[in-house]
């Protein structure tokens, strides 16, 4: 009778300690959200994302990671080193591809899509003193394209080759980020910079109201040059300081990229969570407004997860 007791006392231990350690596994489940530089969007966006995702996600624990932006986003999520990231179509297919120019070694085949987000729109501000008007005005002027490999360095190379032009027929390159190429600018050490963001990005906000820019025109020509995933947009006027008139010029659509070793579930709460928390989205930054469930996957470069293809099909969306 005693040995049944025992074995019974045992047995419920047993499953006690189970129950506990699927419990613990849950509670410690960790989602670390890559973003970009802290004076750009992707970072206001992922502080946001990481309020939600710890509020609505039980046993979920957060973290926002600053980083260089689209390539090391990807690179690092292929690394396992992040469970989402914000980056730039354009880089997102060519890390899909493989490309080692835009600095992907090898196609990163663990990529998986969670949503198209806001487009980024490429901006060009340059001091009023410098005489830049056009991209030609360029020609021997500095410019700082954005952190080396970068989704914006990447914008930059490709704008630039359309204008037939290249980095040689710049005065400088500058490979610095938007608050420290807004910096040099404030100095008079540098010509101009080129940041791709969302619209209202707080760097082009600092600048314009502590120095005399303007914003340099992107033709429409150079869109249909660069085809997708590019696009004509606009920059409306009065979005800076001094901004009189809208702005021609291209964008990329965002998107929100996970990895293929993320759970079905995690990446299910994570692509419902960010939809049904719109309102906290947009309050920590007006590109937000333009998320819309209706445009999620459009243009998506790579696989869909499945967790996030699960939150779709629910939506009607597949």
């Amino acid at each position: 009778m005693k040995q049944i007791v025992q074995r019974i006392a045992i047995t419920a231990i047993a499953g006690l300690s189970i129950a506990l350690s699927g419990t613990s596994a849950r509670a410690d489940e960790f989602i670390n959200i890559l973003t970009g530089g802290t004076s750009g969007v992707y970072y206001p966006l992922g502080v946001a994302l990481s309020k939600i995702y710890g509020d609505k996600i039980e046993g979920v624990r957060t973290q926002v990671q600053a980083t260089k932006a689209s390539v090391e986003n990807l690179n690092l999520l292929q690394q396992g080193r992040g469970e989402i990231a914000f980056a730039l179509g354009d880089s997102v297919k060519l890390a899909w591809e493989g490309n080692a120019e835009a600095g992907f070694k090898a196609p990163l085949d663990k990529l998986r899509g969670i949503a198209a987000i806001y487009p980024n729109y490429i901006q060009i501000m340059a001091s009023k003193e410098s005489g830049i008007a056009t991209l030609a005005d360029f020609k021997g002027k500095s410019l700082s394209v954005g952190a080396p490999k970068s989704g914006t360095e990447l914008n930059a190379r490709a704008i630039l080759t359309a204008a037939g032009m290249s980095y040689d027929d710049l005065g400088k390159t500058e490979y610095l980020p938007f608050a420290e190429s807004v910096e040099l600018m404030k100095n008079r050490q540098l010509d101009a910079t080129l940041q791709s963001a969302g619209l209202g990005v707080s760097s082009f906000k600092d600048l314009a109201t502590s120095l005399d820019v303007q914003m340099v025109a992107v033709p429409e020509d150079i869109a249909t040059k660069l085809g997708a995933p590019y696009i004509a947009a606009t920059v409306p006027a009065g979005t800076y300081e001094g901004q009189d008139n809208d702005v021609p010029t291209v964008a990329v659509v965002n998107f929100l990229v996970t990895h293929s070793d993320v759970s079905d579930e995690t990446a299910y709460q994570m692509t419902k969570q960010l939809f049904e928390n719109l309102p906290a989205m947009v309050a920590a930054h007006k590109a937000a407004e333009q998320i819309d469930l209706k445009q999620a996957l459009k243009g998506m470069p790579i696989p869909l997860h499945p967790g996030a293809e699960r939150y779709y099909k629910e939506k009607g969306l597949l």
